[in-house]
């Protein structure tokens, strides 16, 4: 069963005082330039923006609200290893819908830390994580590992660059067990750079910029255009940042030759996306 709007777990969310707030990080923040509110219409949210723009310390606020460990983990982790997190959920006011059956605040940079604490605690908690520490698995093996052992349908998730320890067909692979969850009954809220990652179908993509969040589309992201541009001609791009690429070298690639590339793609990524769903289905990852 798929959410609706009105079945979110988290409906929005608001600042407690919306005026005049304090001139000092986390209110700085461009994510929070004018801001009042924002409401999710969908079951998967993504917030995204260049760096130092304010995601991670918007999605950590909500998170920290909801009841989630500010390191990352369920809600029943209750850990420390240095607490660095703002204030701001403090000022923040989540409208909530229903309850989520389960939950997870999985967060790229202390994730380490969870697995960590998830070694310490041991007492059979290694079956949820597949029967093995994260700490004796690679950075992106743990990410999939979380992905396909430990998440469950009717739960509320909130990821922070969850593609940082992810290739990109492992991300394809991320976005085909999202659907799997949210057709399950999930929510998922989600900070990202990837074009990859946000491409999710029916997704409300919110970008931060100078004037706070913006509602967009795919297309229209700083992070997808570069992207688009950069592989019809990364050539070109490294000149302009200084690359003593000859012209003559990409000048066939970046025309007849690029275009049909694009119309026959590599044998190995022919049937890639439809190998990397059927996977999924099946547990093989």
């Amino acid at each position: 069963m798929i959410l609706s709007e009105n079945a979110l777990y988290i409906k929005y969310i608001r600042l407690k005082e919306a005026g005049d707030l304090p001139h000092e990080y986390p209110y700085t923040v461009p994510a929070l330039a004018g801001f009042s509110g924002l409401r999710f219409r969908r079951p998967v949210t993504f917030i995204v923006g260049e760096n130092g723009m304010g995601k991670s310390t918007l999605l950590e606020a909500i998170a920290v609200k909801a009841g989630f460990n500010a390191e990352g983990g369920s809600k029943n982790f209750r850990f420390a290893t240095r607490e660095t997190h703002s204030p701001l959920y403090g000022n923040l006011v989540l409208g909530r819908g229903l309850q989520p059956r389960y939950g997870y605040f999985l967060r790229a940079e202390s994730f380490y830390n969870v697995a960590t604490e998830i070694d310490q605690i041991a007492d059979g908690i290694h079956r949820y994580y597949g029967d093995k520490s994260l700490h004796r698995q690679s950075h992106g093996e743990s990410f999939l590992s979380l992905l396909e052992h430990r998440l469950r349908g009717n739960g509320l998730y909130i990821f922070d660059e969850p593609e940082a320890a992810l290739s990109p067909s492992r991300q394809m692979y991320m976005l085909c067990r999202i659907k799997q969850l949210v057709e399950s009954g999930s929510q998922f809220i989600v900070s990202t750079h990837s074009p990859i990652v946000m491409a999710y179908p029916g997704a409300d993509i919110y970008e931060i910029a100078d004037n706070g969040l913006q509602l967009t589309e795919l297309e229209q992201t700083p992070h997808y255009l570069l992207m688009k541009r950069f592989c019809l001609d990364h050539e070109g791009m490294l000149r302009q940042l200084g690359f003593g690429i000859p012209e003559s070298r990409s000048a066939g690639r970046a025309t007849g030759r690029m275009s049909r590339r694009s119309a026959q793609p590599h044998r190995h990524f022919a049937r890639m996306p439809h190998r990397i769903c059927t996977d999924v289905s099946h547990g093989y990852y």
